[in-house]
C-alpha cells in the first residue's frame, strides 16, 4: 500500500504531465509550473527557508511606513480568531514575511513550518503554497493540505489575499494559516472570506494615508455603507486625474476594457457622468441619496462620498515669549523640523509630576534629552540620578534601587544603603533601559510610581519621596508588554507623554552638531579645530548607524590625529572616510529640485534616492514634500530600489 507521501507525488506527477486531477485548476496549474518553471523536484522535502535578521530588515525598511499602517488590519483581524489556530503572516511581494502575529505557545512549532517572521513563502522556493500562488495569480485562494506542492507542508492549510498599493501594484500579501484544520477544504471558506475583507481594509486604509492633501471619492453600490465601508476608492489630483485606487476600485471601473488600459491618470470625467467641478455635490453635508454617481462606461449607479482636501491655513504668529524655549532645551536642536516640534512640547510638560518615556535608537542623545529636560524644570537645583537598567545585576537592583537596612541580607552594607530612589529625592530618576528591567523589580517601581513611597530591604514602613521619573528605551516597549515581558500597567505609569527621538541619518541639523562638538573641544583644551569641505562632505554622507554617539566618537578621533586643529579626510575613521569617497554629495552641490524634463526628473529623483540609501522619508524631507509624493515619482518614472529589483 503506498503511503500518503508517495501519493501525492504520484499525483503531482501525474498532472505535472497534462492528466488531469480532481483539484481547483488554480492548484493544478501552480503544480505545473513548480516543475516545468520552478525546477522543482516533487520528491525532495523542502525545509522553511528563515531569513537572516540582517536581510529580513532590508525587506521590512523597504515597507516600513505601509507595515506601521498595516499592523492595525493584521492585529484586528487576529482579534476575531484568536484561540482557534490561527496564524497572521503579511508578506512582502516577494513573499519574505515582514510581519506575523501567533500563539507564542507554539513558537518552535511555527517557526518550524515557517509561519514565522522572515520566511521565504515565494512559489519558486516553496512550490505550491497560499502566498506564493497568491503572487503568481494575483487572485485570493486557499491552498489546503494536500494541495500544497512540498508535502512537507500538506499538514497546513493557508489562505492568502493579495493587496494591492495605490497604483495597482502588488505590496503585499495577508494570508492566515494554521498548522491543524479540518479535511474538508470548505471549512477554510469564512477564513477566506475573512483574509479577503482585511485585504481590501488595508488598502483602503493605505490610500487614504497616501493621499491626506488629496481629493478622496468614496464610492458603494449600497447608500448605507458608502461612507463608513466603501468598496471602491479613488483619490484625485486638483486637475480631477486618478492618481490613486484600490484593487475593488480598478476591477470595477477597468471592467470590459482593454486589460492594457491603465486607470492611473484617466480623468474623472472619463469614467464617471460628472465633472471634477461637480465634487462639492458630493461632500457629506449632501444627503446621502443625492450623492449619486454613474460610471460612464455601463451607467451602473453608485452611492459616492467626496472627501477635499484639507483646508490650507496660515498660522497665526505666537508671541515670542509662548514660542521661546528654555536654554537646555535649546541646546538639544540646531533647527531640526521633527526636534523642533517635540522640544516644543517637551517645554509645556517641563513642570508637570507625570513621567515621561523617550524613545529611541541607541546612541540618539536619550541621556542628555532627559537632562535638558531635568535642567529646564523648577527641580533644577535637586539631584539627576541616571540609572542602567540594564547594568544591574539582578539580585541586586532592588537594593540598589530602593536602598536596604543594616545586615538586612548576606553582604549587605553594615551601615546600610539610602537607594537611587532617595538620592533622587526632590529632583529627576532617570531610568535608562527600563525595557531590560526584571518583572520582579517592575512590580517594586510600579508602588514608587503610584504611591510616590520606597520601602527599602528589610525595613516594614514606607518612606515618602518626590521624584520626576523619566524612563528611556530602544526597545518596543508594547511588544514586550504583548509577550508578557513588561507589565502592561507599569507602561501605562511611564508613557505619561512619549518622546521619540530621530536617529542621526534623518536630522537635518548634522552640521550644526558637528560645530557644537567641535567647540566644546575648544573650550575643554584651548585649540580651534576646523574641518575642510571633503571630510565635512564625508561625515554628511555617512550613515551614522552609532548615531551621535558614533558622532562624538569620530570626532574625538580626528581631532586626536589631526594637525594644527586642521580636520582633513585622511583624519576620520576608515567607515566614514570610505563613505567621503564613494557616497559623498558635493559640499558646494545646487539645492535638490525637480527639473522639468522627465528623464533630467527621474535621474535626479534617482540620485536623491541613492544620496540617502534609499530611504524615501529622509528624500522627502529634503525635498519638502510628502512620502507619497515621493512613491508616486518613482511609480511614474519606473524606479525600483536595489533590494527589490
Amino acid at each position: 500500500m503506498k503511503s500518503a507521501r508517495t501519493a501525492h507525488i504520484d499525483e503531482l506527477l501525474r498532472v505535472s504531465e497534462g492528466v488531469g486531477s480532481g483539484r481547483d485548476a488554480i492548484i493544478q496549474e501552480s503544480w505545473r509550473r513548480c516543475v516545468a518553471d520552478h525546477k522543482l523536484d516533487p520528491a525532495v522535502a523542502r525545509e522553511a527557508y528563515i531569513l537572516p535578521h540582517e536581510r529580513l530588515r532590508v525587506h521590512r525598511d523597504a515597507m516600513d511606513e505601509f507595515l506601521r499602517m498595516a499592523r492595525f488590519g493584521l492585529e484586528a483581524l487576529y482579534r476575531q480568531v484568536a484561540g482557534m489556530g490561527y496564524v497572521l503572516l503579511l508578506t512582502d511581494s516577494n513573499g519574505i514575511t515582514v510581519d506575523f502575529i501567533g500563539d507564542p505557545t507554539f513558537d518552535d512549532h511555527l517557526r518550524h513550518a515557517g509561519l514565522y517572521l522572515g520566511a521565504d513563502w515565494n512559489e519558486g522556493r516553496a512550490g505550491t503554497c497560499a502566498v506564493g500562488t497568491c503572487i503568481a495569480t494575483g487572485e485570493p485562494l486557499t491552498v489546503h493540505q494536500t494541495d500544497h506542492f512540498d508535502a512537507t507542508h500538506i499538514g497546513l492549510t493557508c489562505t492568502a489575499s493579495p493587496v494591492y498599493d495605490s497604483g495597482g501594484e502588488l505590496a503585499a500579501v495577508l494570508d492566515i494559516s494554521a498548522l491543524r484544520s479540518p479535511e474538508p477544504k470548505i471549512s477554510q471558506h469564512l477564513a477566506l472570506q475573512m483574509v479577503r475583507g482585511y485585504a481590501h481594509k488595508i488598502e483602503t486604509a493605505n490610500l487614504y494615508n497616501n493621499f491626506r492633501r488629496d481629493w478622496v471619492v468614496k464610492l458603494s453600490s449600497s447608500q448605507e455603507f458608502a461612507e463608513v465601508d466603501p468598496d471602491l476608492v479613488v483619490a484625485l489630483d486638483g486637475a480631477g486625474r486618478i492618481i490613486g485606487f484600490n484593487d475593488r476600485a480598478r476591477r470595477v471601473l477597468t471592467q470590459g476594457e482593454n486589460s492594457g488600459a491603465p486607470l492611473l491618470g484617466r480623468s474623472f470625467s472619463d469614467v464617471f457622468d460628472a465633472e471634477v467641478d461637480d465634487l462639492l455635490r458630493f461632500v457629506r453635508s449632501m444627503p446621502s441619496d443625492q450623492r449619486t454617481l454613474r460610471l460612464k462606461r455601463c451607467g451602473t449607479p453608485l452611492f459616492a462620498q467626496a472627501m477635499p482636501p484639507p483646508a490650507i491655513t496660515v498660522p497665526r504668529p505666537r508671541p515670542a515669549e509662548e514660542t521661546k524655549l528654555p536654554t537646555p532645551l535649546q541646546a538639544v536642536s540646531g533647527g531640526d523640523p521633527a526636534l523642533a516640534s517635540m522640544l516644543a512640547r517637551a517645554a509645556k510638560l517641563v513642570n508637570t509630576r507625570m513621567s515621561l518615556l523617550i524613545h529611541g535608537e541607541t546612541g540618539t542623545g536619550k541621556e542628555h534629552f532627559a537632562k535638558a529636560l531635568h535642567r529646564a524644570s523648577v527641580r533644577a537645583g535637586k539631584p539627576f540620578v541616571a540609572v542602567n537598567c540594564a547594568a544591574l545585576p539582578e539580585s541586586l537592583i532592588e537594593s540598589e534601587l530602593f536602598g536596604h537596612e543594616p545586615g538586612s541580607f548576606t553582604g549587605a552594607a553594615s551601615r546600610g544603603k539610602k537607594g537611587l530612589v532617595l538620592e533622587a529625592d526632590g529632583g529627576t530618576l532617570f531610568l535608562d533601559e527600563i525595557g531590560d528591567m526584571p518583572l520582579s523589580s517592575q512590580t517594586r517601581l510600579l508602588r514608587v510610581l503610584a504611591e510616590r513611597e520606597v520601602t527599602p530591604v528589610g525595613r516594614t514602613r514606607a518612606v515618602s519621596v518626590d521624584v520626576r521619573v523619566i524612563a528611556a528605551t530602544h526597545r518596543n516597549l508594547v511588544d514586550l508588554v504583548k509577550s508578557g515581558a513588561f507589565r502592561d500597567d507599569l507602561y501605562f505609569r511611564l508613557n505619561g507623554a512619549v518622546f521619540t527621538l530621530p536617529p542621526l541619518r534623518q536630522r537635518g541639523d548634522l552640521d550644526w552638531l558637528i560645530d557644537r562638538l567641535l567647540a566644546e573641544r575648544v573650550d575643554r583644551e584651548g585649540i580651534d579645530f576646523a574641518i575642510t569641505a571633503p571630510a565635512l562632505a564625508a561625515l554628511r554622507a555617512h550613515s551614522w548607524p552609532g548615531n551621535v554617539r558614533e558622532l562624538v566618537n569620530v570626532l574625538d578621533y580626528a581631532c586626536a590625529v589631526c594637525a594644527d586643529g586642521m580636520i582633513t579626510l585622511d583624519d576620520l575613521p576608515e567607515p566614514v572616510h570610505r563613505s567621503g569617497e564613494f557616497e559623498a554629495w558635493p559640499a558646494d552641490a545646487p539645492p535638490l529640485s525637480f527639473p522639468a524634463a522627465a528623464d533630467d526628473q527621474a535621474d535626479r529623483l534617482r540620485e536623491a534616492l541613492r544620496r540617502q540609501h534609499w530611504n524615501v522619508s529622509a528624500v522627502a524631507r529634503d525635498l519638502g514634500v510628502d512620502r507619497s509624493t515621493i512613491h508616486r515619482q518613482m511609480r511614474r518614472h519606473g524606479i525600483v530600489p536595489p533590494h527589490r529589483a
